[in-house]
């Protein structure tokens, strides 16, 4: 049954399907995700962006963590027929899709923050193509995509409310994140030196550890924010988006300048650094300058 709703995609495939699958993926893909974050964290509510953020690295390192126990191949390497495409995007085993996984947390989050019905459509549109898209193009089996969804959902909507009361108490917000960031960095630190010394298989593990390392330095510095800095997202339209440009911009200066600085052979630990510095640079180091240049 997987092999034949897979091999109607691939008999429907043309190039505005390929277009529209291509731009679709693109929804569950790790800049977009952390611009929607960005825009809600530093332009809509900070404590809401908290509650994402939270639903979101659960939901990600769970599908991590199911990714590395079950190791199930890509459809594009067992079945003839499926060529893949996209596939510098199909790192890590296939089961269950991180994509749709992804997608299915942070958008199912965020129509729990903003609680509108057109936003509500949206996320839920943008859920179903993503998934689809992956089947597609040819990285997933439908059960990946399946258990994706289900498992982005339900994770959210069981620890999305968890978050956002966390988020009502700066010192409860402070405390979890605290405890977030240094158990995620320890956890990180050892699958990265692991990796680093060919004791682990690093397509079950090293998107886990970025996911994991991302998470330590995200929280770490929301620990930091909470504590020291207590960002407000109140100003000007032009202010918020001048926000989100600059998180951005920055976010793009630490890959490309720490991709440029750190040697390939020390890969895994410096995917390690990068990850954190861009999880301290969001949370931590952009709310600092931003408060210091616009008191």
């Amino acid at each position: 049954m997987q092999k034949e709703i897979l091999l109607f995609f691939v008999n429907i495939s043309n190039p505005v399907l390929d277009f529209i699958a291509n731009f679709s993926s693109l929804f569950g893909e790790q800049t977009l995700l952390i611009l929607i974050l960005s825009i809600v964290m530093y332009t809509y509510d900070k404590n809401k962006g908290f509650a994402i953020c939270g639903s979101l690295v659960i939901s990600l390192v769970s599908m991590g963590v199911l990714k590395a126990i079950f190791k199930f191949p890509r459809p594009f390497t067992v079945l003839d027929e499926i060529k893949g495409k996209r596939l510098s995007t199909a790192t890590g085993y296939s089961f269950p899709s991180g994509h749709t996984t992804g997608a299915a947390s942070l958008y199912s989050s965020l129509a729990f923050a903003v609680k509108k019905r057109i936003v509500s459509i949206f996320c839920a549109i943008i859920i179903v193509l993503v998934g689809l898209s992956r089947l597609y193009l040819g990285v997933h089996w439908p059960l990946d995509v399946e258990v994706g969804l289900i498992l982005g959902i339900l994770l959210s909507m069981i620890f999305y409310p968890i978050f956002e009361t966390i988020s009502k108490s700066l010192e409860s917000k402070f405390k979890i994140s605290l405890i977030i960031g240094i158990s995620t960095s320890i956890i990180a630190l050892v699958l990265s030196s692991l990796l680093q010394a060919d004791k682990i298989d690093p397509t079950a593990f090293s998107d886990l550890m970025k996911t994991l390392s991302f998470s330590a330095g995200g929280f770490l510095g929301i620990a930091y924010e909470t504590k020291k800095i207590n960002f407000t997202v109140s100003g000007t339209t032009k202010q918020k988006i001048l926000r989100v440009v600059i998180v951005l911009l920055g976010m793009l200066i630490i890959q490309v300048g720490l991709g440029y600085i750190i040697s390939e052979s020390i890969y895994y630990i410096g995917a390690f650094v990068r990850y954190i510095i861009i999880g301290l640079w969001l949370t931590a180091a952009f709310p600092k300058i931003f408060s210091s240049l616009f008191k």
